[in-house]
């Protein structure tokens, strides 16, 4: 590429090899944190570049994935605090076309996470999990079905071990206590 040194050729030729085998994984995590695919992608954006410009201070071999959920968790946690600063604002002149549009229509809600979870797990499921308090769906999204380690995630949230294991044992039971109805519908009986 014209106007690029050899070492930011170098640097680029790396942090493809080492980061980008993770966007996928990167993009469903942001779609379970965000529920949105349009903030999902933005926030593997945001990550992806604040990936690049740090990129010196990654050392090669370790943990890429975890290195990258670190970003994107912290990205993300900093994106919501600054939105929750910030007053509601709607300006019903834009949304006056939509909602008359759709207040005599049926909608179609078919978006990609419900393409995404649909194939996975039921509304149910799916709603039981959106409905955990932040930390613990976090956790519990992370070691369940991402498959970190505890150490993993601790480092990658910046909290002891310890509060991983209660996060994850309180989300499970909060899981739990919301799918029991669920799986019994399912036919699942639980045998004490």
């Amino acid at each position: 590429m014209e106007g690029m040194t050899r070492e930011e050729l170098q640097k680029q030729e790396d942090f493809n090899d080492e980061m980008l085998p993770h966007l996928d994984a990167l993009f469903n995590f942001a779609l379970k944190l965000t529920a949105n695919n349009d903030d999902a992608e933005d926030l593997v954006q945001d990550t992806i570049v604040k990936a690049y410009r740090f990129f010196s201070s990654y050392e090669r071999g370790t943990n890429a994935k975890g290195w990258l959920f670190r970003i994107l968790k912290n990205s993300y946690i900093n994106n919501y605090r600054k939105i929750s600063k910030q007053p509601q604002k709607v300006d019903y002149d834009e949304i006056e076309p939509f909602y008359e549009s759709i207040r005599s229509e049926q909608s179609n809600t078919t978006d990609m996470e419900s393409t995404m979870y649909g194939q996975l797990m039921d509304d149910d499921v799916t709603g039981a999990l959106t409905r955990l308090p932040e930390d613990f769906r976090t956790v519990v999204l992370l070691c369940d079905i991402e498959g970190f380690s505890y150490e993993e995630i601790a480092n990658m949230l910046d909290v002891p071990i310890g509060t991983i294991r209660s996060r994850l044992h309180r989300g499970r039971n909060l899981l739990k206590a919301e799918l029991t109805e669920y799986a019994t519908r399912r036919g699942y009986n639980r045998e004490d």
